[in-house]
């Protein structure tokens, strides 16, 4: 299927502007971030940012689930 779609050219310099610095084709980036957004069921979609999203943590801080095991009146 082939659709037209006139975009503002703010957002078409965007996009080619994000398409360069993924060094991917136009194209490919916006049927990315189109599959990206049919494929989020509705109730489901995140209010958090990529950033807390890809969070991994501090490497000297315990994980939460090491607590799980430990009964409350230990926890510091």
């Amino acid at each position: 299927m082939q659709i037209t779609i006139d975009l503002p050219t703010d957002l078409e310099q965007d996009l080619i502007r994000q398409a360069a610095q993924l060094n991917v084709p136009l194209q490919t980036l916006i049927l990315e971030t189109l599959r990206q957004r049919t494929q989020t069921t509705s109730g489901s979609i995140s209010q958090w940012s990529d950033v807390v999203l890809s969070y991994t943590g501090l490497s000297d801080f315990p994980a939460i689930e090491s607590y799980r095991d430990r009964p409350l009146e230990n926890l510091p």
